[in-house]
């Protein structure tokens, strides 16, 4: 099993979920999180005032899957939340040694 950590621009959420849907991906833990990297933060102009902000609101999926699912639900993120522009977001895939069901007790792939 694989936890996949999906930072990405809330912006492409919505596609990013329909597409995980689509190849049978129907549950994922998401974080509404703040970054920094190349874009240096954001600037929000109110009555001529810049409130500019040194970080960037993004989301972090986090999708726990079999080793066989992998490629496909990173292609899956790339594809859907790509802009081509600098701040589309990074991917991360961890080793999950263990999974359980609380509900029903199951255990590693089934309970995922």
């Amino acid at each position: 099993m694989k936890k996949i950590e999906a930072i990405i621009r809330t912006s492409k959420f919505d596609a990013v979920r329909d597409a995980l849907a689509d190849i049978g991906v129907r549950f994922f833990t998401l974080t509404e999180v703040k970054g920094y990297g190349l874009q240096k933060g954001e600037k929000h102009m109110y009555r001529g005032a810049d409130l500019g902000s040194d970080y960037i609101a993004r989301l972090l999926m986090e999708i726990v899957v079999t080793n066989e699912k992998v490629e496909e639900v990173l292609e899956t993120i790339e594809k859907s939340g790509r802009t081509g522009s600098v701040g589309d977001g990074k991917i991360f895939v961890y080793d999950v040694a263990k999974s359980v069901r609380i509900r029903t007790g199951e255990r590693d792939n089934d309970a995922i």
